[in-house]
């Protein structure tokens, strides 16, 4: 079994056992399973599973970092909604609104960054909230 847990700059939002579980890395999704490889990886926003006796949690995640050390993972994100708490329409509305204000800058705006991830968690959250397995 794995130890996992989850946390954001708020809160620490789980931890668990779990038989495995599913990243959005930044340079593509990974599993981890018990005996896994120790590594250190950045993760892109998007969805998060938690495998446990054959059921799924899936969880929209902003962005962060994963570490995974002696069957224990540890995930650090800006933020972790499992997909039971979001609602498909408002996450849609939520996306476009954000796309619509990032469309409506340029990359030299200060700001323009902390709108890009804004974009990407909103559409972690859409994708997420969407997804029916």
């Amino acid at each position: 079994m794995l130890k996992v847990e989850i946390v954001t700059p708020e809160r620490r939002v789980l931890t668990v056992e779990a038989d495995e579980v599913r990243l959005p890395g930044v340079e593509g999704s990974f599993g981890v399973r018990p005996g896994h490889t120790p590594l250190i990886a950045a993760l892109a926003a998007g969805q998060l599973t938690l495998v446990q006796g054959g059921n799924e949690q899936r969880y929209a995640v902003g962005e962060g970092f994963a570490e995974v050390s002696e069957d224990q993972v540890r995930v650090l994100v800006e933020e972790a909604v499992r997909a039971e708490e979001l609602d498909p329409a408002r996450a849609e509305k939520e996306l476009a609104e954000r796309q619509k204000k990032l469309q409506s800058m340029r990359p030299e705006d200060p700001e323009y960054e902390a709108v890009r991830a804004h974009v990407e968690r909103a559409a972690a959250r859409a994708l997420v909230a969407t997804r029916r397995f």
